[in-house]
């Protein structure tokens, strides 16, 4: 009876540690990704987005906004509103259109979802490391 139960354990301990390596690689893409921008922003701590948390407030930053509306991102729906707006402003000073911030709003829809959300990496990778 006990041996029945190894089975789904380790596919279960399998598919956990496949989770935090996609979250670290993501992470660690993400955070060298706006690093990059905010060095070529002539912003004078771009290592900010290597700290949890304190990440969130570098990109109203990059949108010329005050430090402190980094805590909208703490409130769902708004959070996510201001994100879009941020990013918009930020893409557009790095000579890209703006509506490429919108990309991530199809992560929604089911089953296509994880395209959009693979679009915005390519996206902000783009914004990243190739001038225009």
């Amino acid at each position: 009876m006990a041996y029945e139960m190894l089975g789904p354990l380790a596919f279960l301990a399998g598919m956990i540690v496949f989770l935090i390596i996609v979250f670290i690689a993501l992470y660690i893409y993400c955070a060298f990704a706006w690093m990059t921008i905010a060095k070529k922003l002539n912003y004078d701590k771009p290592w900010l987005a290597w700290i949890p948390i304190a990440n969130m407030f570098l990109i109203p930053i990059l949108a010329k906004k005050n430090w402190a509306w980094g805590f909208i991102f703490l409130v769902p729906i708004v959070g996510a509103v201001f994100y879009f707006i941020w990013t918009w402003n930020v893409f557009e000073q790095r000579k890209y259109p703006g509506w490429l911030s919108l990309i991530i709003l199809g992560y929604i829809i089911p089953w296509l979802g994880i395209l959009f959300g693979i679009a915005h990496l390519v996206i902000i990778g783009l914004v990243a490391w190739k001038d225009r």
